[in-house]
């Protein structure tokens, strides 16, 4: 298991800092594991699998199409 640095999550989510603040509050992204007092990560396959999923939507035919 791999623990990700908020520079390492910036590279792969281009999200603000404060975005995936909320989106870890409403439920929306994996949660950050406090490493230390001052020292927070995310888990790179929980992050990973976060980013399959957008893109697993964004591939899926739409409903809607003709």
């Amino acid at each position: 298991m791999r623990i990700l640095s908020k520079r390492q999550l910036k590279e792969l989510v281009l999200y603000s800092p404060q975005h995936i603040a909320r989106l870890e509050k409403a439920g929306q992204f994996p949660q950050r594991v406090n490493l230390g007092p001052c020292r927070v990560g995310w888990v790179e396959d929980e992050v990973l699998d976060w980013l399959q999923q957008r893109l697993d939507r964004r591939e899926a035919p739409s409903r809607h199409s003709s």
